[in-house]
């Protein structure tokens, strides 16, 4: 996808502030310091339209991306910092809920996980929400280019095992540093938003 257009269109931390649900929106859930505002930078070819930061947690709102006035990118908040009060946590964890169980315009929910560590346990949890939600359960690796090449697939195969997932081509490897794989990604998206747009006729 050639990327002609993006700005954030959005930022809300309950359903009334949300955006019009007339655009198709992929969501991106994962722990806190996944990536998940660089994975975004990336695929819209811009430097800090998802800001980043060295303090997990950042992401605390729910941030609609629009993308060519005909899609949403949507960044959920981090999950798994340890160091908020329980208080906060509960709240992201209502954003996160809220939007996933209310939005009618919802595609795909994409788990992105970091490819140097194991899944942690709410990233299981999150993963079995997905599945079970009848989402296809694709899963974005993210920092690829932290480890040795040699070691990529190997560490793909533990997490995609301690997530259970059923489909081993569901995973892949990905460096918001090299983007080399942003066509690829995008061509995947796309054909996840083709594939919705012919079942939901």
């Amino acid at each position: 996808m050639k990327i002609k257009k993006a700005e954030l269109e959005k930022v809300a931390v309950s359903e009334k502030q949300y955006p019009d649900e007339n655009l198709k929106e992929l969501a991106f859930a994962g722990r806190s310091n996944v990536g998940k505002s660089s994975f975004i930078n990336a695929m819209l070819n811009r430097k800090n339209i998802a800001r980043t930061s060295s303090t997990p947690g950042k992401t605390r709102t729910v941030n609609f991306y629009r993308v060519n006035d005909d899609l949403r990118l949507v960044d959920l908040p981090g999950y798994g910092y340890a160091k908020v009060s329980k208080k906060e946590k509960d709240s992201w964890a209502t954003s996160i809920n809220e939007y996933l169980s209310l939005r009618q315009n919802l595609v795909e929910v994409i788990l992105l996980v970091d490819i140097r560590h194991e899944p942690t346990a709410q990233d299981v949890q999150m993963y079995e929400f997905i599945r079970e939600a009848g989402f296809s359960g694709i899963v974005i690796a993210t920092k690829s280019d932290k480890i040795s090449r040699g070691k990529h697939q190997q560490n793909l195969s533990k997490i995609a095992k301690a997530l259970k997932m059923e489909n081993r081509s569901n995973i892949l490897s990905f460096s918001s540093l090299d983007r080399k794989k942003v066509d690829e990604m995008w061509e995947i998206f796309e054909d996840m938003l083709a594939f919705h747009e012919k079942n939901s006729d």
